[in-house]
């Protein structure tokens, strides 16, 4: 059964959904709903993490990796829909590029800040963080190809709907022919750095009620989340563009990211860093690709991966940092320090839209 920490963030998602529901029924206002909504929305990302964790535990390390790559940012998935729907179309771009940038720059930094102050220079074996670097700059390149195309002015500029549908395949292609890799070899995490304290693992069915419960509850949430999020922002003065970037990529991803410091603070170098680039791989090679394909359906309109320059130079130099200070297998304060001063000046980038 879930232990006493898990039973804690079960509890606080309910209160935090519940509180959600409450103020978007009786209309207290965009801001508290605003705000409880991020909240819960936070909690119910690190019940899915979980939820999807102890699945890995009943189907193997292996299958478990692909669960975790397909399942693990489902309120990220599900905020982004209801925001088209919401013709949200520029905070989504933000939201989704927000995600990589804050894996790969703001919590990659912050583990090797934590773990430098903690214990010394974080080490980590190179092998599965150059491999998954590699992977995310390939995929961010791959993101980046409608862009150029219509800055360019080729002749595929015309066809912006199609070549972001291309990719989007593409991407999911490359995914599906990383999961025979992920199914033979795991998440390649040294055993010695496996959690010496772990919960015991839960029942099936418990599992598959907590995912169930938590999807549904997650649906709900990015509903209220998303209806509340353009009046709630523009109350505060925040920017379209801010506002995905920093709080909608952050929210979603809060407890996940948590999850990537506290390794590093305990030294296990190997699981924080493929834990925190895993993340970041996941949104490019799965989420994007998804939402590009579900505006078909969703919108009747395609959202398109023509993103505004400042993105795109700030995807790809975050990608290629994160890959090039990863390969010597060593993370210090200062590499750490720079990757989030380099988020922060970003973040500050687009503070005004």
């Amino acid at each position: 059964m879930p232990g006493r920490g898990q039973l804690l963030l079960f509890a606080a998602a309910l209160a935090a959904t519940v509180a959600s529901g409450a103020l978007d029924l009786l209309e207290v206002g965009a801001i508290p709903t605003f705000v409880a909504s991020a909240l819960a929305l936070a909690l119910l990302a690190g019940m899915v993490s979980e939820a999807t964790d102890q699945l890995g535990r009943h189907v193997g390390p292996g299958a478990g990796g692909v669960i975790q790559s397909a399942l693990g940012n489902l309120p990220e998935l599900l905020v982004s829909i209801f925001a088209l729907r919401q013709g949200l179309d520029t905070l989504v771009r933000y939201s989704l590029i927000g995600s990589i940038l804050s894996n790969s720059l703001l919590v990659l930094g912050l583990s090797f800040l934590v773990g430098g102050f903690r214990r010394g220079a974080l080490t980590f074996r190179t092998e599965a963080p150059r491999m998954i670097a590699t992977l995310l700059v390939l995929a961010v390149a791959a993101l980046t190809l409608p862009t150029l195309a219509a800055v360019l002015h080729t002749p595929a500029a015309k066809h912006e709907a199609v070549l972001s549908t291309v990719c989007a395949v593409v991407l999911l292609t490359v995914f599906a022919a990383s999961i025979p890799s992920t199914l033979r070899y795991g998440q390649r995490i040294p055993a010695e750095e496996q959690e010496e304290d772990a919960d015991p693992a839960w029942p099936l069915w418990t599992t598959l009620a907590v995912l169930g419960a938590s999807g549904v509850a997650a649906a709900l949430v990015s509903d209220w989340f998303t209806g509340a999020l353009k009046p709630a922002t523009t109350a505060l003065g925040l920017s379209q563009g801010f506002t995905g970037l920093v709080i909608v990529a952050i929210a979603g991803n809060a407890v996940e990211h948590s999850v990537g410091i506290v390794l590093a603070a305990r030294g296990k170098g190997d699981y924080a860093v493929s834990v925190v680039l895993n993340s970041a791989l996941q949104v490019a090679l799965v989420v994007i690709p998804a939402v590009v394909l579900a505006s078909w359906f969703v919108t009747g309109t395609v959202f398109t991966l023509v993103l505004p320059g400042l993105l795109v130079a700030a995807v790809f130099f975050a990608a290629l940092l994160s890959a090039v200070i990863v390969f010597d297998g060593r993370g210090d304060t200062v590499e750490g320090a720079a990757l989030v001063g380099l988020y922060g000046m970003m973040a500050a980038a687009v503070w005004w839209g």
